[in-house]
């Protein structure tokens, strides 16, 4: 498996002339990276974050789907799965080998991941996976569900760890360019909530453009990256850079 663990492959808006709603993001080399890899006859499946939002996940296809083709990256057949064919996503992500997990609220992905087995579908794929925000976030054996919506922080019965699907051990923070100011509860989302979280866990914050790409035993950090563990931040790569990830 070609593994990419993004806060967000895909640019705000696209360039002047230029039809889109967005392209993909070019810096740091994800375009270069993952058409290196792209199938000669590309089969790209999307599996939503909210199985019953079906105007905006079809609305995601086909953004994805022009991206895609804008960068020279062809496709013989795209779908989406949620609430409408979730009944069909054996076949939906044994026929595919190229799979997008997309961005959402965390924990009701997990649970619709959950609910489709996704976890045990994706044993031996060996394909292109692309985790996109949320997606990239339940990629992890131990997901840390950062607190996100107002409640979340302060209810006792909010899980902040829960399984995921298993294919990597790195905890991702998307958007990090956006919320590291965030107030959530009253309480500062990083310093007062994720820092506490963070004792005996690593986490890595990634403002978007940058991501991990994990293959052959290996995971490498394209970017600017952040590393929180035990209360304590450091910045451990810039952008243009790229650091193996231990």
């Amino acid at each position: 498996m070609h593994l990419f663990l993004t806060s967000s492959p895909c640019t705000r808006g696209a360039p002047e002339g230029v039809d889109l709603p967005c392209i993909l993001e070019e810096a740091n080399g994800f375009v270069e990276l993952l058409a290196q890899r792209w199938p000669e006859k590309a089969r790209c499946l999307i599996v939503c974050a909210d199985p019953e939002a079906f105007v905006g996940n079809d609305e995601m296809m086909d953004t994805f789907f022009r991206a895609f083709r804008y960068h020279g990256l062809r496709l013989t057949d795209m779908a989406v799965c949620d609430g409408r064919n979730e009944g069909d996503a054996e076949a939906l992500v044994h026929g595919s080998n190229v799979i997008l997990l997309s961005g959402g609220h965390v924990p009701t992905e997990n649970a619709f991941f959950s609910r489709i087995r996704l976890r045990e579908l994706l044993e031996g794929f060996d394909g292109i996976l692309v985790g996109i925000s949320a997606g990239t976030m339940n990629c992890a054996e131990t997901v840390y569900a950062q607190p996100e919506l107002e409640g979340e922080s302060v209810d006792p019965d909010y899980r902040r760890f829960i399984p995921g699907l298993g294919l990597t051990d790195i905890n991702v923070l998307p958007h990090y360019q956006m919320v590291r100011d965030s107030v959530l509860d009253g309480q500062r989302l990083f310093e007062d909530i994720t820092y506490a979280d963070s004792y005996g866990n690593r986490f890595f914050a990634l403002p978007d453009g940058s991501f991990f790409l994990a293959e052959e035993g290996e995971t490498w950090l394209f970017g600017e990256g952040y590393q929180i563990s035990d209360g304590e931040i450091e910045q451990i790569c810039a952008d243009g850079e790229e650091l193996r990830i231990e």
